[in-house]
């Protein structure tokens, strides 16, 4: 949020390259995330996509701050415009891991009642999720509220520092519940996910199922997470390490929150990619179908005949 660092920086950025990206971010994250929201809701909805609608309001959200960030000029406005950024961008993480680890339970162990009970519960978790990224945000906005009204300089969304957010106790949390334990669920959600694939045995003999189509989007959306999302935390807790930060490393911390923000842009690509590779040749019936005859020809091996169908 705002710089409460006492480092006095000239204007390193160039202010047209946060209109440019924020209003391509904004023209193409609002377009791509409604079409995505009209598909889904047209559609049956599984337990994964009730996450999938979840997390494109939370995109929608977070885009529609965007505007405002670039044509408004400091005050309450952009403080709390700035607070439902964050809060989003956490909102979508979470709701990430999810979906990741949604789709990794439901093919592992398709036969487990207590999973199937679980995955009911998509609409109470994702309600949690807005309810814990919501309350914790609070403070910071609070917090920056009380500062900014001492400060009589002119600013803008672009300029303001995560003052707030690289105090200890905040970044600890930050790092760990807010990123790190995503992170962790996400990757351990990959791996099982592509260990389960490439032992299936109705996978390799299905002709209705790409498996490297499907590994690669397993692999392409743990990518897109670390490349939105991992350097905007090591730049937090660089600036936590150097105090007081360089100029230079408060505008690493400007471009790392822009390129988080092209997550808004990404996440539908996914969706894309996700319901693409699950019903590619819409035959969901003979996929399903597949499955069954080889669950029932080997109860020994049930698990790695895992419908994929989520």
């Amino acid at each position: 949020m705002s710089n409460h660092t006492n480092v006095t920086c000239p204007d390193l950025e160039k202010k047209v390259v946060f209109v440019g990206v924020y209003s391509v971010v904004f023209i193409f994250g609002l377009t791509l995330n409604l079409i995505a929201l009209v598909v889904f809701f047209r559609n049956s909805r599984s337990h994964t996509t009730i996450y999938m609608i979840n997390l494109a309001f939370a995109d929608i959200i977070l885009v529609c701050t965007l505007p405002v960030r670039i044509f408004v000029q400091g005050g309450l406005v952009c403080d709390f415009t700035g607070l439902v950024l964050l809060s989003n961008m956490y909102s979508t993480i979470f709701l990430l891991m999810c979906i990741s680890f949604d789709r990794c339970v439901a093919v592992c162990f398709p036969l487990s009642s207590r999973v199937r009970e679980g995955r009911k519960k998509a609409w109470l978790v994702c309600l949690g999720i807005w309810i814990l990224t919501s309350a914790t945000s609070l403070p910071i906005y609070f917090q920056v509220k009380e500062v900014n009204a001492t400060v009589t300089r002119k600013r803008t969304c672009f300029g303001d520092s995560p003052s707030f957010a690289t105090k200890t106790a905040p970044l600890v949390s930050t790092l760990t519940v807010g990123f790190g334990i995503p992170l962790t669920v996400m990757i351990l959600s990959s791996w099982g996910l592509l260990r389960a694939i490439s032992k299936s045995t109705a996978v390799q003999t299905s002709d209705l199922v790409d498996s490297g189509r499907i590994k690669r989007m397993i692999i392409t959306n743990l990518a897109i997470f670390l490349f939105c999302f991992l350097p905007y935390h090591v730049i937090l807790l660089l600036i936590y390490t150097y105090k007081p930060p360089s100029c230079q490393l408060l505008s690493a911390y400007r471009y790392s929150l822009m390129v988080a923000c092209l997550n808004a842009m990404l996440d539908p690509v996914a969706y894309y990619f996700t319901t693409e590779t699950f019903r590619r040749k819409k035959d969901v019936d003979a996929v399903r179908k597949t499955w069954r005859m080889n669950s029932h020809s080997s109860e020994g091996n049930n698990r790695s005949r895992a419908p994929l169908t989520t």
